[in-house]
């Protein structure tokens, strides 16, 4: 793990033995003594590789405590490996530490950083492989490089969906999106006269995703394609229908919500946009053949993940891949119709 400069008064050796070190304990890391890291996925696998980058004040908040914003981390990097069915192996992890945190607070944000790498790294089995820190001037920005490994040819893609797919989304959507609502606006939950409960439940969903590594497995055996929703519902679907050349239609009374998005709309009926449209849900988007439907829904159930059939897949009218949304047999139409975007 390559070092640089020094962080009030903590050498760059001293850094990477006191906070990173203990976390590297995969053989293949080389307990972060060499400039890479070493490793063999197991006989009959190949790698599945992803990143995923979070910028203070864009993909969190600076202030936001440092073990979640470090499991935040993680987590979104473990969705993506769990959509393609593969099992988790480790990680690299790109720190620029900036802002605020690069002056005399460093030891400490770095101690309750470390410390959540530490939780969801005995949770996931998903060890520190190496890295690099740096100074990152005036923002804190993260880089977690997530390895995988499937049997070899079948890591599950989003260009797979065929026509007669069933769909299905894992958990509830739409709690991040008015979770990063109520962190934007104080006074929305006052509003909309959300319950405490529903408040902390809303923001914990941003703060804290739940990646369904435990549905990898389901995934892998009965999937034709899968992703992970950090875009939004309806962009996500739309990445799938673009990539497999296929329309995707989704009933909208059909979505999962959580308790408290229900008490979100029954008092603005208008949030069903964000909802439908908010990125950082974490949940997976699945698309299964029919014959394998009851199958996928008794392995999941297994695996303790909620799964709920939201629509299907249909034939692309002149080679137009869409996403069409209905509520019950009548078309469903919303304004803004897109997701998160980076640009």
């Amino acid at each position: 793990m390559a070092k640089e400069g020094a962080y009030a008064g903590l050498g760059e050796f001293d850094l990477i033995e006191r906070f990173f070190a203990p976390l590297a304990t995969a053989p293949g890391s080389l307990a972060l003594t060499d400039d890479a890291a070493v490793l063999k996925p197991s006989a009959g696998h190949e790698l599945v590789l992803t990143k995923d980058m979070l910028a203070a004040d864009v993909h969190f908040f600076a202030s936001d405590p440092a073990d979640l914003v470090a499991r935040k981390a993680l987590r979104v990097n473990l969705s993506d490996l769990a959509a393609k069915g593969a099992r988790p192996l480790g990680y690299l992890l790109g720190l620029g530490i900036g802002g605020e945190h690069a002056k005399s607070g460093a030891a400490q944000w770095l101690t309750g950083f470390a410390a959540g790498l530490a939780t969801d790294q005995a949770e996931f089995a998903f060890p520190l492989l190496g890295g690099d820190t740096i100074r990152s001037g005036e923002r804190m920005v993260l880089s977690v490089t997530a390895l995988g490994e499937v049997p070899e040819g079948h890591a599950v893609r989003r260009n797979g969906a065929k026509t007669g797919d069933l769909v299905y989304v894992s958990g509830t959507i739409g709690d991040s999106a008015l979770g990063l609502a109520l962190r934007l606006d104080p006074g929305l939950a006052q509003k909309l006269s959300l319950s405490p409960v529903h408040t902390e439940f809303l923001l914990n969903r941003y703060l804290l995703p739940q990646p369904r590594v435990a549905l990898a497995s389901a995934v892998l055996s009965h999937a034709s394609a899968s992703l992970d929703i950090s875009d939004g519902l309806c962009a996500d679907a739309g990445h799938v229908a673009r990539h497999s050349g296929v329309d995707v239609v989704l009933d909208v009374d059909s979505v999962p919500l959580s308790e408290a998005v229900r008490a979100a709309l029954a008092s603005d009926p208008g949030l069903i946009a964000a909802v439908l449209t908010g990125g950082d849900d974490y949940e997976l988007f699945v698309c299964v053949p029919p014959a394998q439907g009851q199958a996928f829904e008794a392995d999941a159930a297994a695996a303790g993940v909620p799964v709920t059939c939201i629509g299907q897949v249909k034939s692309s009218a002149a080679d137009k891949p869409a996403v069409h949304l209905t509520r019950g047999i009548a078309p469903f139409t919303l304004a803004g119709q897109g997701g998160f975007r980076h640009f």
